[in-house]
């Protein structure tokens, strides 16, 4: 393990939640957050609808792009505004779209603090999924197969956005893929800083709502080969 991975400060959570046109939903989803955990950076990313009027109804940050730069982008925007704090010890990225549990994120901090491992990744093929299509789940689990061919991970889920990690990796994540291959450069970086990892079982709900606002399910594969083309272009 690095030795900077160490590093203890006085223990604040800082949940992580981008979001974009997520208007019906975003502030239900920060109230969630914020009955457990105070410090919730909401990075509006030049959402078009009411997203930013609704965040401001609730007590989490409120940050904006004033463009779409992309889910990639406003998780690195919420990374370096919740680093300006000295005592954010572990970080949180969380879904806008009312998938993830804020109990799951209970169970995840338990891990990382409990085996002083860097990074936990949720993992909803360890854990349960409700309504998650046939097509979708052969689709997601062919990707992470590439996945891990790719990046010599061992991972069952291999982009859930739902995940927990101490300051030292916010310190070393630098996401520069704003989109949603952000997800395979943090895998790209687990293996290049030596992150110590484990994964965690969590609940992934697909409602109505955001099977509406859901990525395609080609999404899962494209992950997998964001991480190959990035190896062979370095």
């Amino acid at each position: 393990m690095p030795e900077n991975s160490t590093l203890k400060t006085q223990g604040k959570v800082y949940v992580i939640i981008p979001v974009y046109d997520e208007g019906p939903v975003i502030q239900d989803v920060a109230n969630a957050v914020l009955k457990k955990y105070p410090h919730v950076v909401c990075v509006n990313d030049g959402s078009q609808d009411n997203s930013a009027a609704e965040i401001a109804k609730t007590q989490a940050i409120l940050v904006n792009h004033p463009i779409n730069l992309g889910q990639g982008a406003a998780i690195q925007t919420g990374i370096e505004y919740a680093l300006l704090d000295p005592q954010a010890e572990f970080f949180v990225t969380f879904d806008a779209d009312d998938q993830h549990g804020v109990d799951d994120v209970d169970k995840m901090l338990k891990v990382i603090r409990r085996d002083g491992v860097d990074i936990v990744l949720g993992s909803r093929f360890l854990g349960k999924t409700k309504n998650m299509s046939f097509l979708k789940k052969m689709t997601l689990r062919a990707g992470i197969r590439f996945s891990n061919g790719v990046s010599g991970l061992k991972l069952t889920d291999t982009h859930n956005g739902l995940r927990v990690f101490n300051r030292y990796v916010a310190s070393n994540l630098n996401i520069t893929m704003s989109d949603f291959s952000h997800a395979s450069e943090i895998l790209e970086r687990i293996v290049e800083k030596e992150f110590t990892y484990k994964e965690a079982p969590v609940t992934i709900s697909y409602t109505e709502y955001s099977l509406s606002r859901g990525q395609s399910v080609i999404n899962a594969v494209n992950i997998g080969f964001d991480v190959l083309l990035r190896r062979l272009y370095k």
